[in-house]
């Protein structure tokens, strides 16, 4: 079911920031993802390799490494819904 594909790619924080980075950069490799977020290239890859085999994300191979990118447009509205809920969140919490 795609609801329960969008709650397992969101469920986990650091999907989220990855896809946050990526939605904001374009395509970024798994060694710029890592350096930006603070994690390791592998803890990257892994959770690429999630939303890569979810759908919501995608790659093309730039030798040496692969540049992964959102491949689902309606999904960056989404996390800019989803940044502009939280901070009002912030606000009544």
């Amino acid at each position: 079911m795609p609801d329960e594909k969008l709650a397992r790619a969101l469920r986990a924080k650091i999907r989220r920031q990855i896809l946050c980075e990526i939605s904001r950069n374009g395509k970024m490799s798994v060694h710029q993802i890592a350096k930006k977020l603070g994690v390791t290239e592998y803890t990257a890859s892994r959770h690429l390799k999630i939303l890569y085999d979810l759908g919501i994300v995608d790659f093309e191979m730039r030798p040496p490494e692969k540049y992964y990118f959102i491949r689902l447009k309606s999904f960056k509205k989404l996390l800019d819904v989803y940044e502009e809920v939280t901070k009002e969140m912030k606000m009544y919490a």
